[in-house]
């Protein structure tokens, strides 16, 4: 199953180093039953890239969570076996079992330079935005209406070298 990770630049650099994707808590996102009955249409590819902007909303709550955090959404695609469905948490969320190893990595999305601030603004009201105060959904909004660049996996390297 195709997983979409929530990540930071940080979680990139241990990834080029170890060779492996940690998920905190274990916490992907991907094409779903749940997600699927959540909308009355869309195909596949549509579906799929809602559920990779899930996972880069849920990047901006790990890029709040570091303290000299770089601020850039940053998501993992990667194609995973065995993920247990969460449809209690959110209708695409999953569980995996461990690490991901690089192999296993589809492509890597990075807000580009110029995102930094809007970014920044949406990491600081993420947990107000989540409970529902307007004025926080329209600054996440703001971050959103950023495009994630793709990269491929073995980019990895040079990526991380013009950060």
């Amino acid at each position: 199953m195709r997983v979409y990770l929530p990540a930071t630049i940080a979680m990139l650099r241990d990834l080029e180093s170890s060779g492996e994707f940690r998920a905190r808590s274990g916490t992907a996102f991907a094409l779903t039953p749940a997600l699927r009955e959540a909308y009355s249409s869309g195909s596949d590819e549509e579906l799929e890239y809602a559920a990779l902007l899930d996972a880069a909303r849920a990047s901006l709550r790990l890029i709040a969570a570091e303290e000299k955090g770089e601020p850039r959404r940053v998501v993992v695609s990667a194609d995973v076996a065995g993920v247990t469905l969460r449809p209690d948490l959110d209708a695409p969320v999953v569980r995996i079992g461990g690490p991901i190893p690089l192999s296993a990595v589809a492509a890597i999305h990075v807000d580009a330079p110029e995102a930094a601030d809007a970014v920044t603004a949406a990491a600081a009201v993420i947990d107000a935005a989540d409970l529902g105060d307007l004025d926080a959904e329209f600054t996440l909004g703001d971050a959103e209406d950023h495009e994630l660049a793709w990269y491929a996996p073995q980019e990895l390297p040079f990526l991380l070298e013009l950060l």
